[in-house]
């Protein structure tokens, strides 16, 4: 018998993301669409585990069924880490993903290409609602670019090179960002863990 696993995130883009990344689960896998709608919690945490546990909690309570989150951002190192947990809101609160992208590159338009290297920071957690936490972590490092390049993707990944590439994220296709990006090395390690999860559930 397949389990119910709702992903605990109001964002649409980052929701597809992970239904496409969970696609091949053996949990039946919902976003919030196919559940009443609630207000978003606030973020309150100051790490990306915090607030990773702090949605899939909210959520896996409200709804009674194990949901699965994440917290994610952009780390700079000419920035001290900025804006880290702040990614989401970077440029304030109701921001566009091109005003976040904005506020980066004019906070970095002063730096050397080699001053510019960064990295994405993914945590995903899982709560059953039974007491069962977990999570996991994918990072990638990369350099930021100085201007927008592509139109796939979304946040950050117009402006994210990762090493190892001359194209931004969002230069790529689904597929190949997959393949690279700190999301999908998060959740490759959280599918692992809820197939164990999903093999030992009673009926």
């Amino acid at each position: 018998m397949a389990h119910d696993l709702l992903i605990g995130s109001g964002n649409k883009d980052k929701a597809r993301e992970l239904m496409r990344l969970l696609a091949d689960s053996s949990w039946v896998v919902k976003s919030l669409a196919d559940f009443d709608a609630v207000e978003e919690p606030e973020e309150t945490e100051d790490t990306f585990d915090g607030n990773a546990l702090l949605k899939a909690r909210y959520y896996s309570e409200k709804f009674g069924v194990p949901c699965v989150a994440d917290d994610s951002g952009l780390e700079v190192d000419a920035l001290d880490g900025a804006p880290g947990v702040y990614s989401a809101r970077y440029a304030g609160e109701d921001c566009s993903y091109g005003d976040n992208n904005e506020k980066l590159l004019g906070a970095l338009s002063e730096k050397s290409t080699d001053e510019r290297n960064g990295r994405f920071v993914c945590v995903a957690a899982f709560v059953d609602g039974n007491g069962t936490e977990h999570v996991e972590r994918g990072t990638v490092d990369g350099s930021i670019a100085t201007a927008c390049r592509g139109d796939q993707g979304f946040g950050y990944d117009p402006i994210f090179v990762p090493d190892g590439n001359d194209r931004t994220f969002a230069e790529m296709t689904p597929e190949e960002k997959h393949k690279n990006s700190h999301r999908g090395r998060a959740f490759e390690k959280m599918g692992r863990y809820l197939e164990d999860v999903s093999a030992n559930r009673p009926c």
